[in-house]
This record gives C-alpha cells, sequence and structure tokens, in this order.
C-alpha cells in the first residue's frame, strides 16, 4: 500500500464543563463530543524520500512543523525508525481555529492512516496514547463514534450508547480566537456549578431535540463573550430563530443551533447567509 485518502471529521460540544486546572496548566474537563459531518480529505502518499512533507489548500495552514499532522508523522518515524517519507495533502472544508478540532481531528487521521501506511499495527490504545501527546481533542476520533463522554483534558474517552442524529445550523464569524487566551480569561469561580451531563446524555437516548437543546452548556462562554462581545449578538439572532438551543462549540467562535430538520436548518441558512459567510447545514455523523 501506497497510498491512503481519509476522511477527517469535525466535532460539536454538546456539553462542556471545566472541572479545574490541572498542575501541568492544563483543564481537566467534562464534555460530550459529537462528530458531525462536516469533514476535511487527508490524502497520504508514502515515498522513498524519507522526507515529511504538506500541502494544503487553506493558505492559513502551516505546512512545516507547527502543524499537527506534521508533529503526529515525525513522532511516528522517529519512534519507530520509519526510513519511508510521506507526504500530506489536506483538503480543507472545516473552518480553522474555529472550536470545531480540524488539526486534532486531521491529527487522529494521519496517526491511523500511518499505522496502516508504514504497517506498524500499533492497537487503538497505543493510538490514544500517541493522541493524548499531540493534543486534547485528538483521542476522541480515534475511537469511530457518533457521541462520546470525554473527562481529563477530554482525552479520556467513553463511547456513549447514543443513536440520536441532530440536525444543527453552524455559524462560523470569521474573528480569530486562541485557545490559551479563552482558557486565561476563564474565572472558575464564577462559572455554574451544577453539573447536567447525565441528564443530558438521557435526552440524547431519547432523541428528544428539544430537551437537548435547553440543556447545551459550555462553561467557556464567558470568556469568549468576555473576548468577542459581537458574538452574543450572533447567538440571539439564531436563538430568536425558533431553535431548541444554541451554544459555542469548544473555545469558540463557532455557535451552533439545535434544529428539528434539515428543513428547518435549510431555512434559517437561507436567512442568515447574506450576513454571514461561513454557514452550514450539518448533522451528527
Amino acid at each position: 500500500m501506497n497510498s491512503l485518502t481519509l476522511r477527517s471529521p469535525a466535532k460539536l460540544n454538546l456539553y462542556l464543563k471545566v472541572v479545574n486546572k490541572r498542575p501541568d496548566g492544563f483543564h481537566n474537563l467534562k464534555t460530550i463530543f459529537e462528530r458531525i459531518d462536516l469533514h476535511d480529505d487527508i490524502r497520504l502518499v508514502r515515498n522513498a524520500s524519507g522526507k515529511i512533507s504538506i500541502s494544503c489548500n487553506h493558505p492559513h495552514v502551516p505546512n512545516g512543523p507547527k502543524n499537527l499532522v506534521y508533529k503526529t508523522a515525525l513522532l511516528l518515524k522517529n519512534d519507530f525508525g520509519v526510513r519511508d517519507g510521506v507526504h500530506m495533502t489536506i483538503h480543507k472544508r472545516i473552518p480553522v481555529a474555529a472550536g470545531l478540532a480540524g488539526g486534532s481531528s486531521n491529527a487522529a487521521t494521519v496517526l491511523q492512516g500511518l499505522n496502516k501506511l508504514w504497517n506498524l499495527k500499533l492497537s487503538r490504545d497505543q493510538l490514544v496514547e500517541y493522541a493524548r501527546k499531540i493534543g486534547s481533542d485528538v483521542a476522541f476520533f480515534l475511537y469511530d463514534c457518533s457521541w462520546a463522554l470525554g473527562t481529563g483534558r477530554g482525552d479520556v474517552i467513553q463511547r456513549l450508547n447514543v443513536r440520536a442524529k441532530l440536525w444543527h445550523v453552524l455559524v462560523v464569524p470569521r474573528v480569530k480566537m486562541l485557545t490559551p487566551r479563552v482558557y486565561r480569561a476563564l474565572n472558575l469561580k464564577l462559572t455554574n456549578s451544577s453539573d447536567d451531563v447525565n441528564i443530558l446524555t438521557r435526552y440524547l437516548v431519547k432523541n428528544d431535540v428539544q430537551k437537548v437543546g435547553s440543556l447545551l452548556c459550555n462553561d467557556l462562554e464567558r470568556p469568549i463573550v468576555h473576548l468577542k462581545p459581537n458574538l452574543l449578538k450572533i447567538k440571539k439572532k439564531l436563538q430568536a430563530m425558533n431553535v431548541a438551543g444554541v451554544a459555542f462549540s469548544g473555545s469558540g467562535p463557532s455557535l451552533f443551533s439545535v434544529v428539528g430538520s434539515k428543513n428547518q436548518a435549510d431555512k434559517i441558512k437561507a436567512a442568515l447567509k447574506r450576513r454571514y459567510s461561513q454557514i452550514f447545514v450539518v448533522k451528527t455523523y
């Protein structure tokens, strides 16, 4: 096998609770991940040059060591003494730095792809250990599931037995939101102390769209809005469109609404597309 083309999906966080700050400077979280059908495509081509190279259709995606897929390939190459090189072509559809884990998903996809291409024969547990070295959201994408509970840094994954397929309108404002800055602006003393993750999971199991929408939670909303107050206007505009609920995904700036059907989602997109250039209708994948 000399080449592979793989799908690299995005995620939403229907629930994100920041539990506390860890000694290593990161935060312990409790989050519900939803994999969605918005995705990048990654093509891996093995070669004899021994070099790692990247090309991408998005001008803001780095093509060197700052890219997580480069870091991923280099880790595996060094640890296993791989002589072959690889060229990675990333076709981006997932907006960059948007709280949708596009970079983390790309890294997970490359982990799985190079495991096959370089015949490393690593188990999922071994791949997860590499994922934790690369980034907090990477592990989720190794489990090939639509829904999961993430704890620890978000890298301890438990599959959720949920069959619900939700529709969303996803709005991605063209503003830069850096995750470290959002966490620095977080005041844990001010966050809501309630923990409704089990209640939300039960309503997901029942596929109760209205209840799910009413229980969306993201502790990072306060610092996101503090840093970019205009984002609150977008949230209010979505809330006014008869949706079940609206929340930020991850550290933002993306906002998503929970809606009852594709038809409703399409109508909302049509009403908003003149105002927002990055608006998507997405569903659970």
